[in-house]
């Protein structure tokens, strides 16, 4: 009713603080499409799973549980944002080569749901998004923009991270 028309779904404080399954996700990213809403699906690992190799098969479960519920047009409205857990807040950010290497994980897995639709879905990230490590996030193939937290309350940086997405995109 207010005119919102993106929702966010499945971020790893709900995940966690929550304890919101990958299932309860998908099935929050069918009833926000069948409320006229575009989810921005939330994937990523925690420390722990990281440190044990295990980040592409946590966030392929995580997308996974999505693709399995819904259909190709659906599925091709949403766009996904790899937060590495992490990195949240902690001031930590994966390097712009680690991104990219997931990013293209996620894309490759879109492909195979969606065909060549997974071109145009857009993938962020969202982990610890600063001024000074935008520009080459933005930079990679795969990432096309970011899911901004903390550094969106500073108007002066978030300004510099809009104008490192502009750069990018005029590239």
């Amino acid at each position: 009713d207010l005119g919102a028309g993106w929702v966010i779904v499945g971020h790893s404080e709900r995940r966690a603080g929550c304890g919101e399954t990958d299932q309860q996700v998908a099935r929050k990213c069918d009833a926000a499409l069948a409320a006229g809403l575009r989810p921005v699906l939330c994937v990523g690992e925690n420390l722990a799973e990281r440190e044990a190799g295990s980040t592409e098969a946590v966030v392929l479960r995580q997308l996974d549980a999505v693709i399995e519920r819904l259909d190709r047009e659906a599925l091709s409205e949403i766009s996904v944002a790899y937060e590495p857990v992490w990195a949240i807040g902690t001031g930590r950010t994966a390097t712009p080569g680690q991104a990219q290497a997931m990013h293209r994980v996620i894309r490759e897995r879109l492909v195979r749901a969606v065909g060549q639709a997974a071109e145009t879905m857009r993938i962020l990230y969202g982990g610890s998004v600063t001024p000074e490590n935008a520009p080459g996030l933005f930079a990679e193939r795969d990432i096309d923009g970011a899911l901004v937290g903390g550094a969106s309350l500073a108007a002066d940086r978030f300004l510099k991270i809009i104008g490192a997405a502009a750069a990018a995109a005029a590239d």
